[in-house]
Parts: C-alpha cells; sequence; structure tokens
C-alpha cells in the first residue's frame, strides 16, 4: 500500500524500528496533502555522522519543505501552526525524548501530556514519526532503560489521542489504527 492511496486521517502516529523505512512512508504520506509542507526536525547535529543523516533527509524532502529545527520546545512550535492549514510532519518523538533526558529536563511526562493535549488542538495536517524501542533487549544501564520506558509510555499516549497508526516493518506498513 503506499501512503497517498490510503485513506488517512491526521494526527497520524508513524512507529517503527531503525531504519525500519518510517521516515520515507511518513513523507509519502505528506504527499497526499497540498504543499508547501512543513519538516519540524527534533534532531541535533550534534556529530559528524548526525549531520550526514539529517542532509540525506533535507536531500531526499526536496524544496517544497520548510524546516523548523525544535530539539525541545516541540509544542511551543506546532502550537505556532494553528490557523496556517500546513502539513506538518514531526521527525522523531523518541529523539525530542533523548534531547530532553540529555537537558536533565524535569516533568517529562508532563511534557508528554502537553504534547498530546496540543495534537488535539491542531487543525493541520499533522503527520508524526517516532521509533519503537521495547522490541529489543532490556539495556544495562539506568539512563538507557529509563529512555525506553519514556518512549513507550510516550508511544502509547500519542496512539491513543491520534486518528490512525501504522507501524513500519522493512519499509511495509501495517495499520494499527484507523
Amino acid at each position: 500500500m503506499r501512503a497517498r492511496d490510503s485513506d488517512i486521517t491526521t494526527p497520524l502516529l508513524v512507529l517503527g524500528g531503525a531504519r525500519s523505512g518510517k521516515s520515507s512512508w511518513a513523507e509519502s504520506v505528506m504527499a497526499g496533502f497540498h504543499p508547501p509542507y512543513v519538516y519540524v526536525a527534533t534532531a541535533q547535529a550534534l556529530d559528524e555522522e548526525m549531520k550526514l543523516r539529517i542532509q540525506l533527509h533535507r536531500d531526499r524532502r526536496g524544496g517544497e519543505w520548510e524546516t523548523v529545527e525544535s530539539p525541545l520546545n516541540l509544542c511551543e512550535t506546532l502550537e505556532r501552526f494553528i490557523g496556517l492549514k500546513k502539513p506538518v510532519l514531526v521527525d522523531c518523538i523518541t529523539l525530542w525524548l533523548s534531547n530532553l533526558l540529555c537537558a536533565e529536563s524535569s516533568g517529562i511526562e508532563d511534557c508528554v501530556e502537553r504534547l498530546c493535549k496540543t495534537l488535539g488542538s491542531a487543525d493541520y495536517p499533522l503527520v508524526i514519526v517516532s521509533n519503537e524501542t521495547g522490541a529489543g533487549i532490556v539495556p544495562e544501564n539506568s539512563l538507557a532503560r529509563r529512555f525506553r520506558d519514556l518512549s513507550g509510555f510516550t508511544n502509547q499516549r500519542l496512539a491513543a489521542v491520534c486518528a490512525s497508526v501504522f507501524f513500519i516493518v522493512a519499509g511495509l506498513p501495517m495499520r494499527l489504527k484507523g
């Protein structure tokens, strides 16, 4: 199934493992809406590998996309688009959570709840990408376990408030909701 051929409602959550094809598939969903598109990037280019990954994503998207960097203030960023009717893609929630953890932000669960409320206010097409991190081994250190647990909690909360949820495996979408 190609994303643009399906009857997709938003907000839409796209889950998948690392390199599963979730970002490319989410971008194909956006092609079903009218440009210009907004790409809300939560990644930070902290090393050469990440700089290259970010550049590859930008090159793939092309000129119809406006990129807005939002490593920490995701809710505020999404609230800015209310009333503009521009299609928005957020990539990705797990990097946002990682950024909050590294910034030693308190109340991350409260940030997640605020994000869920913000999604309910979105009056524009919205696609959200997040990694599924709970299918692997139990991490050996407490920070990694906290990240895994926060990711699972967040994905559950987002799935509950999103109209559609897809899980991407080997580039293939499986509809979970909507």
